[in-house]
């Protein structure tokens, strides 16, 4: 049989910025509902609510999507100082939805027990 090189497949999105702004006013605008609604509608978050938050540093929410079949993600925010005197933001978005992970199944001919003993 020929080796396939196939690609994994990224389940993850990583963006990085410099912004001019520094850090705490930049805190504010991921960590705060009424300013992070102007950019992160609470429509697009499984909860409105962070499911964890360093203070100044990090701030995770959990994502819905708003069509079927409704993946859920999670998207990080990490803030801090840069050299400019401004902001490093980093935004991390996953795809880790539940429903993805019951589907991985191993190979059939993955020469595991239960084939070795089919044998």
């Amino acid at each position: 049989m020929n080796e396939l090189d196939i690609p994994a497949r990224k389940s993850n999105i990583e963006l990085e910025y410099d912004l001019n702004e520094p850090p705490q006013k930049v805190w504010r605008a991921v960590s705060t509902p009424e300013l992070r609604e102007n950019w992160l509608p609470s429509k697009a978050l499984a909860d409105r609510n962070a499911i964890s938050v360093t203070p100044g540093e990090e701030v995770r929410y959990r994502l819905r999507d708003d069509e079927p079949p409704f993946l859920e993600s999670t998207v990080t925010f990490k803030i801090a100082p840069n050299a400019s005197g401004g902001t490093s933001l980093r935004i991390i978005h996953e795809l880790d939805d539940v429903r993805l992970r019951r589907t991985a199944k191993a190979a059939a001919n993955d020469n595991g027990f239960s084939v070795m003993r089919a044998a």
